[in-house]
């Protein structure tokens, strides 16, 4: 994408390089004008209440679902990926759309909570509040499913959003106001700016009440040291290395089947996305086996029978072709694709095995159709080699006698038994990592409070029989409560 004189620029195609759209470069006063107008429409959408802003939430949910095509139009010219891969991304984003507008009432309405024997006169309340105005910051991989986890959930619960899309998607962000629009046409509730980093720091600088980010550590700390400046609190999503553990009794079909799915569909540029598997010594070759038959059948390219589509990112390119060509040089061996998978515009798939484990291709995000396939004594061993990455978003355990304790000692936010990456699609489920695949959660009721501030409300319902705040309490007031608080909490 190229930015020119007249402050626009071009999004292309990645799988042929042709121009989609022409989009405006937003600079930081058109930033601070896209705020302010949410600014103002904030109280209003506010003010409708969880009801009100049900109804025109789930009104908006039936326009993207009766547009669901058009839209996927839109992803597959921006990103390449096939227009399948791009329906899919589009009929998740609508569930969690409809369960973030059906549950905010029952997660962030008012609750009662015990007020405690010493403050048993008061009735004590927690509701979560809207923050204002809510800045999202998308990514071009899922450039519908991602920031909708965001601006779903934050629009639920009361705020107002300004949408940066990537620069390498902003068609598909342009599209989602527009039909957003339709439904509110008279208040800018949710506002877009488009345009490169320079116009993602002023949304930062913006006065926006709150950013939620979804990009790479890199761009992660330069979100947080701009939001900084204002104390802005940031929700950052930053990548991940996932990896896939292969235990000796599990069901080495499905293992393999969703290795390769979770490796290689999007043409591997997914967060969540499989990078590192680690496979019991006893089941190991046969699984191996498994998993080359099948890489073998997946083919990138641009035509309607493509499995996967380019690599969106022209820069990307250059990564995967050096974690390839490192790992080969280290004595690692491609048994499918290898240094001559990476092309101009797409990458074929490759699996790599006896990759060194300091290897770039074990300890950086690839964000490629790649597999790197490793060989280990057992789940412990595997387990040790997981953790051992400074990413922690997803992973998966395929096992039947230990899934769930193998999953459980995973350092990530999320895993999947027998499964994977099925977490992201569960709209009642957290979604976040640790490390530096960042912090802070979407979807479900976390997400929904994830954009709202905790209000603490307390109402005396009688008068205190022994009154703690006031300047007249007497000794006895004074003893009595330390017997009390001998007799309730004294005890050995």
């Amino acid at each position: 994408m190229t930015a020119t004189d007249t402050a626009t620029f071009e999004s292309l195609n990645p799988a042929t390089g042709e121009v989609v759209a022409v989009h405006p470069v937003h600079d930081a006063a058109a930033v601070a004008e896209a705020v302010a107008g949410a600014r103002a429409a904030a109280d209003w959408w506010a003010g409708l209440g969880f009801g009100g802003r049900a109804k025109i939430l789930l009104k908006w949910k039936g326009v993207v679902t009766r547009r669901a095509q058009q839209l996927a139009e839109v992803v597959h010219a921006e990103t390449g990926k096939p227009h399948a891969d791009a329906m899919l991304e589009i009929v998740l984003a609508i569930d969690h759309l409809s369960w973030a507008a059906k549950h905010a009432a029952k997660v962030l309405g008012p609750k009662k909570r015990s007020a405690g024997l010493l403050m048993a006169n008061q009735t004590a309340i927690v509701e979560y509040q809207p923050l204002g105005v809510i800045g999202v910051i998308g990514p071009w991989n899922y450039p519908v499913f991602t920031p909708m986890g965001s601006i779903a959930y934050a629009l639920a619960a009361g705020n107002a959003v300004v949408f940066k899309p990537s620069e390498y998607t902003p068609g598909v962000g342009r599209w989602l106001a527009e039909s957003f629009a339709e439904v509110v046409p008279a208040h800018p509730v949710f506002q877009l700016v488009t345009g490169f980093g320079e116009t993602g720091a002023a949304l930062c600088r913006s006065g926006v009440d709150k950013i939620a980010f979804t990009g790479s550590p890199g761009t992660g700390r330069k979100i947080m040291a701009a939001c900084a400046e204002t104390l802005t609190p940031v929700l950052i999503e930053a990548g991940g290395k996932d990896a896939l553990l292969v235990d000796s009794d599990a069901d080495l079909e499905a293992a393999a089947d969703a290795a390769v799915w979770g490796g290689m569909s999007n043409a591997g540029q997914t967060c969540t996305g499989i990078e590192r598997v680690y496979v019991h010594e006893g089941v190991y070759d046969e699984f191996v086996a498994k998993v080359v038959d099948k890489a073998k059948a997946v083919r990138a390219g641009s035509d309607g029978q493509a499995d996967i589509g380019p690599i969106t990112m022209p820069g990307q390119l250059d990564i995967i072709r050096r974690h390839i060509a490192d790992a080969l040089g280290q004595g690692a061996t491609a048994l499918v694709g290898g240094a001559d998978a990476v092309g101009e515009r797409f990458v074929q798939p490759t699996v790599l095995v006896d990759v060194p484990e300091d290897a770039p291709a074990m300890k950086e995000e690839t964000f490629g159709p790649t597999l790197a396939i490793s060989k280990v004594r057992d789940m412990d061993e595997a387990i040790t080699r997981s953790n051992d990455s400074k990413y922690g978003l997803g992973g998966s355990v395929f096992a039947k006698r230990r899934g769930m304790e193998l999953a459980r000692r995973l350092r990530s936010g999320m895993t999947s038994i027998n499964s994977v990456i099925s977490f992201a699609a569960v709209p009642s489920l957290p979604f976040g990592g640790v490390g530096d695949s960042g912090f802070g959660r979407i979807h479900g009721p976390d997400g929904l409070k994830e954009f709202t501030r905790a209000k603490a409300i307390t109402k005396q319902k009688f008068k205190a029989p022994l009154n703690l705040t006031t300047f007249s309490r007497t000794e006895k007031t004074d003893a009595t409560v330390a017997k009390l608080i001998n007799l309730l909490h004294g005890k050995r």
